[in-house]
């Protein structure tokens, strides 16, 4: 019996000592960041390095604000176009598909998201770029087709498998016969599936976005090879834009003998770990109030 115990408190030990070394992973990655930025700290003020948008390395300026706004405004609009669309996918899967039919939409799914992000990039510059050069030529605005519109658009496909994989697996949890009594009393089938599957699955699906959300925003070879990498502030969806991904894969390896141009990059790193962790737990703590309510 005692040898039992002792056992348990051994395992239970041992599996806190290895969430404690995977949640440490996190603040060692921010910490070591920190630490390597800190020189451009010392010699330009937080707000100024945020908010400028004078990027000029070589003359010691080092303006983040357009990487920023590039970042943001590619993760939105790649979001805007994958979430309504995934979430009706999901949901005609779960809900109205034929099972063979869903079976093989999850395989179809499984192999984009098992998809190298290079071939994703490829195939935007070979197709996206010239439809998004059409359009703007169409709607009498003329781009080049490397533009926020290019990049938001490969990002929505790429990061359609994960949330409509995760939103279906979700849906499917919800019971049959939570499904069954909503008909029963007389609604619709979409009146049961609004009012009951959706609200039972939503925190799962919330979380789908979420992961969507953080696959966007650090996406970067495919977004590198098509929106442009113009360090400037993009005025329109067909103007050319620079997220802080592609501003550290295209330049960190060059740059790590010019002492304070490799801290300004990694702040950009930090930068892009500080902005997904603080969404993180912005999206927690908004799915333990819904759970509350």
């Amino acid at each position: 019996m005692v040898w039992r115990r002792t056992k348990d408190r051994i395992v239970g030990n041992s599996m806190l000592l290895a969430v404690a070394f995977a949640n440490s992973i996190v603040f060692a990655m921010a910490l070591g960041l920190f630490v390597k930025s800190w020189p451009i700290f010392l010699k330009k003020s937080i707000p100024h390095l945020l908010l400028s948008s004078s990027w000029h390395p070589m003359k010691g300026e080092f303006g983040f604000y357009p990487f920023i706004v590039g970042t943001v405004e590619v993760t939105a609009i790649a979001m805007i176009l994958a979430v309504p669309v995934c979430l009706l996918s999901a949901i005609y899967l779960s809900e109205y598909a034929h099972h063979r039919f869903r079976e093989f939409s999850r395989v179809v799914v499984d192999i984009m998201a098992a998809i190298p992000s290079v071939i994703y990039g490829l195939w935007g510059v070979i197709v996206v770029v010239p439809f998004v050069r059409a359009l703007g030529k169409a709607l009498e605005t003329p781009t080049t087709g490397y533009s926020l519109l290019a990049g938001g658009i490969i990002l929505a496909i790429m990061v359609s498998p994960i949330i409509i994989s995760v939103s279906l697996e979700v849906l499917r949890t919800v019971p049959v016969h939570a499904r069954e009594t909503a008909l029963a009393l007389g609604t619709t089938k979409w009146e049961a599936i609004k009012h009951v599957v959706l609200r039972s699955a939503l925190h799962g699906i919330f979380s789908a976005i979420v992961l969507g959300f953080a696959r966007a925003f650090g996406e970067t070879i495919a977004v590198l090879m098509i929106v442009g990498n113009v360090p400037k502030v993009p005025t329109s969806i067909f103007d050319p834009a620079y997220p802080l991904p592609a501003l550290l894969a295209n330049n960190y390896g060059e740059m790590m003998s010019i002492p304070l141009y490799s801290s300004a990059l990694l702040l950009s790193a930090l930068i892009l770990l500080f902005v997904v962790s603080a969404f993180n737990v912005t999206a927690h703590l908004t799915l333990m109030r819904i759970e509350k309510r």
